[in-house]
């Protein structure tokens, strides 16, 4: 069985997801052809988490891709999906934009919620509304969710039941989001939106398992049963996971490896061939005191962070996530967006965004315990870095 220190798998991790520098991750330095290299990120994790949020001056999905790609402007981030691009939307690791090689492999998803996860048989027990939805799309075309009966009341929870009636359907594959306009979807026809090279595709749902878990180890690097599960919300799957791994060793796709967080402690996990050659040359090399300095703000969803354990275990950072937590118990702040400099995790920044006054405030700034003069200049780079990406004034 293989093996790596947890140094190795850090690395590793950072290299995967695009974090070192350019020669070691396989990202451009700069983004002359910046909705290409953007397009090669989503491929790299197989899913762009979309959010909401964009208190900070940018949402998730958006500092994602400004942490990866110097110069990106501001609008490509948002206006990747549209018609004709290689991504769709659908339940990723959750709602995110994926590969449009990806769509065969999500069938049994889209099977399964023919039954919608959260609200039940929606379609079956709303007839009416489902034909009369299917009806005024496929002839007025594409509708967003504003633009149909009925208005939604605060919270997500009570919708009207048209608008959750034409998310049950994109949920059970009938209906695709076109696109996002001021990240509002635009819902079409599934069969207008994807094309039918990828609707013809047919993947078992072994075959679907594999081809995901493969994906995940591609952004992930090394990675647990637990981790590999979550990255696509496969809960209820752990037998029919663990068979497809044995099946990918078996075919020599990946490779069981253990990680040594101590002499007498062993964690099992998986890792592709390729990443483990890769994690034994990423061993030999070494980062300048310059790499140090230049820091990146991270999402708090970004892909390296939603996986709290294994952040705490490769980084030794106990990553939080602040947003639904009433204000006075926040320690860090509202949005807090971790700062990763050279291999380390060295501080967490709130900001906010007041884009009328043309500035992005630093409302706060955590340097973990022991961090050094050189940590304290990569924040200080990482903030003036985001600033200058979504072109806002930085207030300190």
């Amino acid at each position: 069985m293989e093996s790596l220190s947890v140094p190795d798998a850090r690395r590793l991790a950072l290299a995967r997801a695009g974090l070192l520098k350019p020669e070691w991750t396989g990202f451009p330095r700069g983004s002359k052809a910046a909705r290409r290299h953007a397009l090669d990120v989503v491929r790299r994790f197989g899913y762009l988490q979309l959010d909401t949020v964009s208190v900070a001056g940018a949402r998730s999905h958006g500092i994602v891709l400004h942490s990866r790609l110097r110069g990106l402007a501001p609008d490509v981030p948002e206006s990747l999906l549209r018609p004709g691009s290689p991504l769709f939307e659908y339940w990723g690791h959750e709602a995110s934009w994926i590969p449009i090689e990806l769509y065969p492999a999500f069938a049994f998803r889209r099977e399964a919620f023919q039954k919608h996860p959260w609200w039940g048989d929606l379609i079956g027990d709303n007839p009416r509304v489902s034909a009369s939805i299917l009806d005024r799309i496929r002839n007025e075309g594409p509708l967003r969710s504003s633009d149909l009966e009925g208005r939604a009341s605060a919270g997500w929870w009570n919708l009207s039941v048209a608008k959750k009636v034409v998310s049950a359907l994109w949920s059970a594959g009938t209906l695709a989001v076109r696109e996002r306009r001021n990240f509002q979807r635009s819902y079409d026809l599934a069969e207008r939106v994807i094309p039918e090279k990828w609707r013809a595709r047919t993947l078992s749902r072994p075959e679907s398992l594999k081809a995901l878990l493969l994906k995940a180890l591609e952004g992930h690097g090394w990675a647990t049963l637990a981790t590999l599960t979550a990255t696509w919300r496969l809960r209820f799957l752990r037998k029919e996971i663990q068979s497809a791994l044995e099946e990918l060793e078996e075919a020599g796709a990946i490779r069981r490896c253990v990680l040594h967080p101590t002499s007498r402690t062993r964690i099992a996990g998986w890792i592709r061939p390729g990443d483990l050659e890769l994690a034994g040359r990423l061993r030999r090399l070494r980062l300048s005191p310059r790499d140090a300095e230049e820091g990146v703000l991270l999402s708090p969803f970004d892909p390296l962070l939603w996986d709290r354990a294994r952040v705490d275990l490769l980084f030794g950072f106990h990553q939080v996530l602040e947003v639904f937590a009433p204000a006075p118990r926040r320690k860090y702040g509202y949005y807090c967006m971790p700062v990763v400099a050279g291999e380390h995790l060295v501080a967490r920044c709130d900001l906010k965004a007041e884009r009328a006054k043309g500035v992005v405030r630093v409302l706060s700034v955590h340097s973990e315990k022991g961090a050094t003069l050189a940590y304290r200049r990569a924040t200080r780079c990482a903030l003036e870095r985001y600033a200058d990406a979504i072109e806002l004034k930085l207030l300190l």
